[in-house]
């Protein structure tokens, strides 16, 4: 509704300035003889009689995408030149390293490994397990909590041509070995701190016939619970004695497009699914943060996140792999420490996901957590209903919102802080550039088409999907897929606008406004239908978080049996049973239409999530408001208005279809 209202007043204000710029050419055209001018202003007066809004807009616009071409051409001449020379991440980091040997390359609490360092971490690797018989195009599965060695493990396997396969490290039983096999792993890597999994899957006769490689810090190798797991390989005390093995000086001009690593999807729909990371998709993700954010080498950046996820894994490690920068680990995320770490370690750069960003704004306020030298924040799912909140709160002088997913070539980034926006594509550029936003079925995601069986692009303001046009030969709109090829299949649509044209599915709903910026709406399938009415479930989580302190929320659809629809139904984070119903139910019915509020609430300990916090909604969802199997409370929307706990008879009248809805 904002976001219509915005563009409405806008587009009178482009009518009103497009008769004020006639005015003023037609003035300056008879004032002078200048027959440049007289071409400047007919060409105008054509564009302005065709569409005063798009002359509006390039306007508004011709600082913005000045700049950002300049950032973008310099991004892509640095990515021709590493393709065409076969650059591996490897080669990158090897120059990098011999450019300041001595410089800190990573450091997590008050332990640092230099870049020469790393070099020499990753070439006694990369002799160990050649060593060991791996070829290339083999894969190793890593499983191990954030720390230094990290990135230095898997960079010294891809020298050797082998893929890495990053598990996340919270994964157990079915989820754990689904990664391992679909990944069709050669050997398993583990840290010691996940000896209990190990021992587990060894217990059960679960872990696939490989050899296992432990590796464990030095301070811990006398710690009890540490000790060598029977039959694995000690690596950290073999890398000790190993002798490096050097990059080859030159590599063959594809070296570019290997694989690299496996990357996995959160997971918040099923099992895990293996994307595929090229070297130049490395390569790609990370230079593209650093050109388009104008990040500098002398920048100190702190990444809190994951390493197996592509957020800190590639867009955060690869700031000191590709770029030079510092880069500042921590093994967990802890608001607490945040800024703490932040002040400590001069940092000027740091990293968010958007749930991050709430959990720091529900901290209590204290003068320290503005003590940091931050310039730049840059991340993905940085709300709009809390973005300025956060900004001001903290001090943080510059937000870069990045849109991409880690499979995907649907690649947008916010480069100017425009608040709530994902990304731009100039207006000039919208037929032209990759991305494109498609008319499609709220509630379902399913395609609209023409008369000609074509897709239909969205005008500025309508909801969409957002696709990307997958062209191999281009880094910037290449698919590379998943390592099961029929989990790739699914997720491309062929015969778009044209018969044989390809693009990928980012399942993502999106509003584009007509300056360009794209905003985000709602994952398709969580937009649900109830009273004849689309419900975008973003928006109101957004209402009740803020109404209930920041506190965990999702909100979903769930059938109710000789009812069409789905209700919504909300679930919220409250141990303590804290949340005022009575408040909440005034809020509710002060900010949303009858059909969006949720028809029940449920109060709960915990909601499960994802390792990089995103929340699992089809669980949930699953689970409905079935009161014979859960025991948690909840609430049910009165004719009243008023959120009342479900009771036996009502919930048996919801069932039969008798309750009036």
């Amino acid at each position: 509704m904002e976001i219509q209202l915005e563009l409405n007043l806008k587009q009178k204000l482009a009518t009103r300035l497009g008769t004020l710029l006639v005015a003023s050419l037609v003035y300056f055209c008879f004032c002078c003889d200048s027959a440049v001018a007289s071409l400047v202003f007919a060409v105008l007066l054509a564009l302005l009689l065709r569409s005063p809004t798009f002359v509006f807009a390039l306007v508004m616009t011709a600082q913005r995408d000045i700049m950002a071409l300049q950032r973008f051409l310099a991004l892509n001449l640095y990515l021709l030149k590493r393709d065409r020379g076969g650059y591996t991440v490897a080669h990158c980091f090897q120059q990098l390293a011999r450019s300041q040997p001595q410089k800190h390359c990573f450091v997590m609490d008050h332990q640092a490994i230099t870049y020469a360092e790393a070099l020499l971490l990753s070439q006694k690797v990369a002799g160990f397990f050649s060593e060991q018989g791996l070829q290339r195009g083999d894969c190793v599965a890593l499983l191990m909590e954030t720390r230094l060695e990290y990135p230095c493990i898997w960079m010294g396997l891809s020298q050797l041509g082998v893929i890495t396969a990053l598990i996340n490290s919270n994964l157990r039983g079915e989820s754990l070995l689904h990664s391992i096999k679909v990944a069709n792993a050669k050997a398993f890597i583990f840290g010691s701190e996940l000896m209990d999994v190990l021992q587990s899957l060894i217990a059960n006769e679960q872990l696939p016939c490989i050899p296992v490689y432990q590796y464990t810090d030095k301070e811990l190798r006398s710690v009890p619970g540490h000790e060598l797991l029977p039959g694995a390989v000690d690596l950290s005390a073999a890398l000790t004695t190993q002798q490096a093995l050097a990059l080859p000086p030159s590599c063959a001009a594809e070296e570019a497009r290997s694989k690299l690593l496996y990357v996995y999807t959160s997971g918040t729909t099923g099992l895990p699914k293996a994307a595929v990371i090229t070297n130049l998709r490395f390569l790609f993700m990370a230079a593209g943060t650093f050109y388009m954010l104008r990040l500098q080498r002398d920048d100190v950046v702190y990444n809190p996140l994951p390493l197996y996820h592509t957020a800190g894994g590639i867009v955060g490690v690869g700031m000191a792999l590709l770029n030079g920068s510092t880069v500042v680990l921590r093994k967990k995320f802890s608001a607490k420490n945040f800024w703490l770490d932040c002040s400590r370690h001069n940092c000027t750069v740091a990293q968010y996901i958007g749930e991050l960003c709430r959990y720091l704004l529900a901290t209590p306020y204290t003068p320290e957590q503005q003590h940091h030298r931050l310039r730049l924040m840059y991340g993905n799912g940085l709300r709009p209903q809390i973005w300025s909140q956060f900004v001001r709160r903290f001090a943080v002088p510059n937000i870069g919102e990045i849109y991409g997913a880690t499979e995907g070539n649907s690649n947008l980034i916010n480069i100017t802080n425009r608040v709530g926006a994902i990304g731009f594509v100039p207006i000039y550029g919208q037929k032209i550039y990759p991305v494109q936003v498609l008319r499609c079925d709220e509630e379902t995601g399913e395609l609209l088409k023409d008369a000609r069986g074509h897709c239909i692009r969205c005008r500025p303001g309508e909801a969409g999907l957002l696709v990307g046009k997958v062209d191999p030969r281009r880094a910037v709109s290449a698919f590379h897929g998943y390592a099961d090829k029929s989990d790739s299949e699914k997720k491309l649509l062929r015969n778009v606008f044209a018969r044989g044209d390809v693009f990928f599915n980012s399942g993502d709903m999106v509003v584009c406004d007509i300056l360009g910026y794209f905003y985000f709406k709602d994952r398709t399938g969580d937009t649900f239908r109830w009273r004849g009415e689309n419900v975008a479930t973003q928006e109101v989580e957004a209402i009740i978080t803020n109404c209930v302190g920041l506190e965990d929320c999702v909100v979903y659809g769930v059938q109710i049996p000789h009812v069409e629809g789905k209700a919504g139904m909300a679930a919220i984070v409250d141990p303590e049973r804290k949340v005022d119903m009575d408040y909440l139910s005034i809020v509710l019915r002060g900010s949303l239409p009858p059909y969006a509020r949720p028809l029940f609430i449920r109060l709960l300990d915990e909601i499960p999530r994802t390792a990089t916090f995103k929340l699992k909604k089809r669980e949930l969802a699953n689970e409905g408001y079935d009161l014979t199997s859960l025991a948690d409370p909840i609430y049910y929307l009165n004719r009243d208005g008023v959120y009342r706990q479900l009771g036996r008879d009502q919930y048996r009248s919801l069932q039969a279809g008798t309750a009036g809805l």
